[in-house]
């Protein structure tokens, strides 16, 4: 529970116990308790209401990702999977950044309005092929901690859903975009590892696999 809302910030009972394959009632009850340790809080914000982390909750929760990393012995495997990951990071984020960004002779950075169908199936078949990607990594994580099963799943998904005209599934907040899964992933690495986003991350220039935009 306090995993969860480590990493989406704000979370509601009945998500994470769909996300975990958990009873939401069991889920409740273990967030009240959680709260009166001064591991979490209640939080709301216009009709959004749920649970968000404490700092004492994320100390905890960091203790606990150590101990559980050393008592499986999976430290070497997710550091493993996560340096595989980052090159990975680094085209997802290209792609992402060409679905939002569609430049132009007179403008670098105009927004994409998808009008044109070849640009935006170059960055779905890149997305894709990511996705494809991404899966042996998870199943060898998985093999290790069950926890971090399900997200490929999450992301082919998604991407069947924009295959299918929904296109907010590639980059919309607030639901399981194909860019929100991707980055509760990189969180799930980093805050397992105890890593600060962007600290000894490798970063990769590659773009190999993408066509260049218009004026490069």
């Amino acid at each position: 529970m306090l995993h969860a809302a480590r990493l989406r910030g704000r979370v509601d009972p009945a998500e994470v116990a769909r996300r975990y394959s958990l009873d939401a009632g069991d889920v409740k009850e273990l967030f009240l308790d959680h709260e009166a340790r001064g591991w979490v809080e209640r939080v709301s914000f216009a009709d959004l209401q749920g649970w968000s982390i404490t700092e004492r909750g994320r100390m905890e929760v960091q203790r606990l990702l150590s101990d559980e990393l050393d008592r499986v012995g999976a430290r070497d495997v997710v550091a493993t999977t996560h340096t595989a990951f980052v090159r990975l990071n680094t085209r997802f984020l290209d792609a992402v950044t060409k679905w939002q960004v569609r430049p132009t002779p007179w403008d670098r950075m105009a927004l994409n309005d998808h009008s044109d169908p070849r640009w935006d199936g170059d960055v779905l078949e890149v997305l894709n092929g990511l996705a494809r990607r991404l899966r042996p990594l998870e199943e060898q994580l998985a093999a290790r901690l069950a926890r971090f099963g399900g997200y490929a799943d999450r992301i082919e998904g998604a991407l069947a859903r924009v295959d299918r005209g929904e296109t907010k599934w590639v980059d919309e907040p607030g639901i399981d975009s194909c860019h929100m899964v991707w980055f509760e992933l990189h969180e799930d690495l980093l805050a397992t590892l105890g890593l600060e986003r962007g600290v000894d991350e490798e970063r990769s220039s590659s773009t190999d696999d993408f066509p260049p935009g218009p004026g490069s």
